[in-house]
């Protein structure tokens, strides 16, 4: 990733903050798949070369953005009366952020998160975890877990609450279990007919169930 500065008055007058934050806009409106460098240029009013003054590629850009959005996550001041509160905290504050930009969940999947903002957040839940007794291996793989939960979690609603035929969708599929009942019983009486409200209760037993079990005797190593 670059940051070129050159004396240059016919280039358009752009920055660094003012491309991400324009191609943060463009992927809220159309998603991953339809950002170019060459739509982001439109954009902004300026010729594609020039962005190239500011980054290198449109990984950079995704990169950037999805720092961005992990710079939207407020996460508390001071530590909380526990650690499960503090990893509770940035778990419904990472999903809030996510949700609000529906692209970034699925590509948060795919990217490595080493921005700054990114990294704060992780420093936030990795010391909550420490203060709980992680450590090593054992705290790696939990802060694993409370983070793979949240961005599956996120990145499966986001592309469910696209759907305009969401409840039509969910009830041609629970009907089709209930047809076919014998082969899947389980699954039959418990496909999940989630409404809108629904999502919220659906991801804080999730998180419920992952602290309850982070917290049990012999999990932390």
């Amino acid at each position: 990733m670059q940051n070129r500065v050159v004396d240059d008055d016919t280039r358009p007058q752009l920055s660094h903050e003012r491309i991400i934050a324009t191609a943060v806009e463009l992927l809220d409106r159309d998603g991953v798949r339809k950002l170019s460098m060459r739509r982001l240029a439109e954009r902004l009013g300026a010729h594609a070369t020039s962005l190239y003054w500011h980054v290198d590629t449109k990984d950079d850009v995704l990169d950037l953005a999805l720092d961005a959005v992990f710079a939207e996550l407020g996460l508390p001041g001071e530590r909380g009366a526990t650690w499960q509160a503090d990893v509770e905290a940035f778990m419904t504050g990472l999903r809030s952020v996510l949700l609000r930009h529906p692209w970034a969940a699925a590509l948060a999947s795919t990217r490595p998160l080493m921005g700054p903002h990114a990294l704060r957040s992780s420093e936030f839940a990795y010391t909550a975890l420490a203060i709980g007794g992680f450590d090593g291996v054992h705290l790696s793989s939990a802060a694993a877990t409370i983070t793979h939960y949240v961005i599956g979690s996120a990145s499966t609603e986001a592309v469910w609450r696209e759907r305009s035929d969401e409840a039509a969708t969910r009830s041609a599929v629970d009907a089709h279990l209930h047809a076919h009942i014998d082969e899947y019983p389980t699954l039959a009486g418990h496909f999940p007919l989630l409404d809108e409200d629904d999502w919220d209760a659906h991801f804080h037993r999730g998180m419920r169930l992952l602290l309850t079990g982070l917290a049990s005797p012999g999990v932390r190593g």
